[in-house]
């Protein structure tokens, strides 16, 4: 059995805005936790690094209100999910994989797939292996890491700061990000999963696997997933802020112009890397208008 961390419960009251109940599934000796609100057309959304399901929990509010279900994932080491201590447990496939298991789980077709961040290549992949669940695609600040390509001077930044602190200061890394104002209580928030250097493996693993090169694992899975989009002709949103240091506008035009369902790139302004986070409401409501054109 994989050896874990489980964040204490109590870590997770009071979270602000935040009124989801919590549901679980084991895969692989591993408690996954998992939001699952709303009745009608399913929309999953996957969140990114060092995030959890409380990213998205504005952008869900349109979703429910015009008639969607929301399922909002955590990934093994993040949110409520357990938290594997092995740092070589974190791999492309294996996230992937856990994934495509809370899918088949919850026996989802016909499913939106909204992907941020790390969200991109996971939620992509499941999507592209998966055409049976999935119908749509909306793609919000990702990329995919083929090692084909240089890697932007943001994420150059994050992944040496990463390098150089073992114990990440996730509000800090957070209030980093932001654009607009957030709460204290917000910041918490995102603290809350990770009250322990221990819980933080997969945290500070994460922006280390990212392929640099073609060679490295989890390049040629991605350069799949990209070459599978380019026939993807379903419908895809791409949303991008314009703030975010990390996946430009020119990414969003780039990723647009790939897939053959999807119009021309979107953006949102002051918002920056997690746009969910600064734009919520404005990101919900384009996602709403988005699968309301393509019902």
């Amino acid at each position: 059995m994989t050896e874990s961390y489980r964040t204490p419960d109590d870590r997770f009251r009071d979270l602000p805005d935040y009124d989801f109940t919590p549901r679980y599934f084991e895969w692989r000796g591993l408690r996954l936790h998992f939001a699952d609100a709303g009745a009608g057309p399913p929309v999953v959304l996957f969140h990114g690094e060092p995030t959890w399901a409380f990213l998205y929990r504005t952008v869900a509010r349109p979703l429910l209100a015009a008639g969607y279900r929301v399922v909002l994932p955590d990934y093994p080491g993040f949110g409520r999910s357990d938290k594997p201590l092995d740092p070589g447990f974190y791999t492309y496939d294996r996230h992937t994989a856990a994934m495509a298991a809370l899918v088949e789980h919850l026996g989802l077709t016909a499913a939106t797939a909204v992907v941020q961040d790390w969200g991109g290549p996971i939620g992509l992949r499941v999507a592209v292996e998966h055409p049976g669940w999935f119908s749509r695609l909306t793609i919000l600040n990702t990329g995919l890491g083929t090692g084909l390509g240089k890697i932007s001077k943001g994420f150059a930044a994050w992944r040496s700061f990463v390098e150089r602190t073992p114990d990440l200061p996730i509000g800090l890394v957070m209030q980093r990000s932001a654009v607009t104002d957030w709460s204290a209580e917000v910041v918490a928030a995102y603290e809350a999963p990770f009250p322990e250097p221990q819980a933080k493996t997969g945290a500070h693993r994460f922006p280390l696997i990212v392929p640099l090169t073609e060679n490295d694992p989890g390049a040629a899975e991605m350069l799949a997933v990209r070459e599978a989009l380019a026939g993807w002709h379903r419908p895809a949103q791409v949303l991008f802020s314009t703030a975010d240091p990390t996946f430009g506008v020119g990414t969003a035009r780039r990723l647009a112009a790939l897939i053959p369902g999807a119009g021309e790139a979107e953006t949102i302004d002051d918002a920056g890397h997690f746009l969910q986070e600064d734009q919520g409401d404005e990101v919900g409501r384009r996602i709403v208008t988005f699968l309301q054109h393509t019902d």
